[in-house]
């Protein structure tokens, strides 16, 4: 358990609330075949200040089957129909998985505003979280796209109204043999193109997070909260 934090889960989520009063949240959302659990552990890695407030939400996928594994059914943010995934996803889960996110939004901004809402993610949750951060119709504070890609590119940037300098981490590993990291290296070019405030960092690593990652995601926080 992180210090100064308590850990509650429902069917849908776990989240991480501090001991005071929260000012910014969190989401961050897992990899193909996790859940949200599988990010807990970073909230006290991350070993941010006790004057940062954030409270961290972890979503569940839902279970869908996936085609490139013969129909297997595990938590997934959308469908894989081939290892070219930049290209071949299933369009309509990308967009149910976006209205999920979208929801915990609305429901955050009640209490927060959404200037100070970030999104996060690994892998098929990065893709997630870039789109979900590009669509949304009301400014946000950012979002993390590790080891990620960004899918129908230009549909999220087309439906952008106002994130159009949404601050974006990316990181990835040049040894990655999942997402290969040329993925990564055109959402960043992408994304400078069209004038977003990108960060990218590059690491020895495989498709996973390393621990120099990690302080370097700490810092980026740090800078945007």
């Amino acid at each position: 358990m992180a210090k100064n934090y308590t850990q509650s889960s429902s069917s849908t989520q776990i989240e991480m609330n501090p001991s005071k009063p929260a000012t910014h949240t969190i989401i961050w959302l897992h990899g193909l075949g996790a859940n949200g659990n599988d990010f807990v552990s970073i909230v006290s890695e991350l070993s941010l200040p006790d004057s940062v407030a954030i409270r961290f939400i972890f979503p569940h996928a839902p279970f869908r089957a996936i085609s490139i594994y013969q129909g297997q059914r595990m938590r997934a943010w959308f469908d894989i129909h081939s290892r070219d995934i930049d290209r071949y996803v299933e369009k309509s889960d990308f967009d149910a998985s976006i209205d999920q996110i979208a929801k915990i939004i609305d429901i955050e901004k009640g209490a927060i505003s959404t200037e100070k809402i970030f999104l996060a993610g690994f892998s098929q949750g990065a893709a997630i979280a870039l789109a979900a951060g590009l669509s949304y119709p009301e400014t946000l504070g950012g979002v993390m796209s590790l080891s990620g890609c960004l899918p129908h590119a230009e549909t999220w940037f087309a439906n952008n109204t106002v994130n159009k300098k949404l601050p974006v981490f990316l990181a990835h590993g040049t040894e990655d043999d999942i997402l290969p990291i040329a993925l990564s290296e055109m959402t960043a070019a992408t994304l400078k193109e069209k004038d977003f405030s990108v960060t990218f960092h590059k690491y020895p690593m495989a498709h996973t997070v390393c621990d120099k990652e990690v302080r370097d995601i700490s810092e980026w926080i740090a800078e945007h909260t």
